[in-house]
């Protein structure tokens, strides 16, 4: 017989109920309108069991540092689909992948970017990195062009276009929210003649739109993370029934376990087989 001691959140009268077997499901710590809000890292405490480091992942990035800050801010509500970024510590790429991301008022999100996170927060020593501004994100508005092709097509572009002013002739390559932001960030004079551009400015737009570069200065707090990454450890669980290998008749399931994965249904999926092999066991 095992007993877990609770408290009513209403009445604060402190409760213990008695059972055969105990299956712990609550959840990470992440959404805690939901009523995740980590007691069952608690319970798995008070039995004995090892808790690693509870972190969020699949959450989005911020971006501290002024100049990325304000092309985040310029951008914010832009979503973007079919880039490719690469997040890189120097010359250490960490992380790359190729989708949809948007742009928000503290710095990054979209499913690219939370999926980064999850391998970002494993990094070492990631949080001084990010404080000492050494974490980038380079992200390629056009990964299916290289830049000699991007810079055939600009030509082209300036060439139907002759006497345009610069800050009207990116239209067709751009969307509109990013032309300006773009624009400084190649230091071309915006009200310059497109047939007055030269062959380096040229060379630095393509460089800037294939290379957009950004300083990431931190992850959103842990309550609008998507999952938690930590928990129970897994080494603690066997893992054909999910039962504690500490105490006998209890078990654990879901997100409140030390696993997770990438956005996309993998979490659920964890969820879902954990909840089914503790069930059956339980039975």
């Amino acid at each position: 017989m095992i007993g877990i001691t609770g408290t009513d959140e209403k009445t604060k009268v402190e409760e213990k109920v008695f059972a055969d077997k105990i299956i712990v499901a609550t959840g990470g710590k992440s959404y805690p309108v939901t009523g995740s809000t980590g007691d069952g890292y608690k319970i798995a405490k008070e039995l004995g069991h090892t808790v690693t480091d509870l972190k969020p992942s699949l959450v989005p990035l911020k971006c501290d540092e002024q100049k990325s800050k304000k092309i985040c801010q310029d951008l914010q509500g832009l979503s973007l689909r079919n880039v490719s970024i690469k997040i890189k510590h120097e010359a250490k790429i960490i992380y790359e992948d190729f989708g949809e991301m948007l742009f928000t008022h503290f710095g990054l999100s979209g499913p690219i970017i939370l999926s980064s996170s999850s391998i970002l927060i494993r990094y070492k020593n990631i949080h001084n990195l990010m404080k000492e501004n050494k974490i980038k994100i380079v992200i390629d508005l056009k990964p299916s062009l290289t830049e000699i092709q991007l810079d055939s097509r600009i030509l082209r572009d300036f060439n139907e276009i002759k006497n345009k002013q610069f800050k009207n002739s990116l239209e067709k390559l751009l969307p509109q929210k990013m032309i300006t932001p773009i624009i400084v960030l190649t230091g071309i004079n915006p009200e310059k003649r497109v047939n007055e551009i030269t062959k380096e400015e040229r060379a630095k737009l393509v460089k800037i739109i294939k290379n957009m570069e950004l300083n990431i200065s931190g992850f959103r707090p842990i309550e609008e993370a998507i999952i938690t990454s930590g928990g129970v450890n897994i080494k603690e669980i066997n893992p054909k029934t999910m039962e504690s290998k500490i105490i006998n008749g209890v078990f654990f399931a879901g997100e409140v376990i030390d696993l997770d994965a990438y956005t996309g249904g993998f979490n659920l999926q964890i969820a879902w087989s954990t909840g089914y092999v503790a069930g059956n066991k339980t039975i």
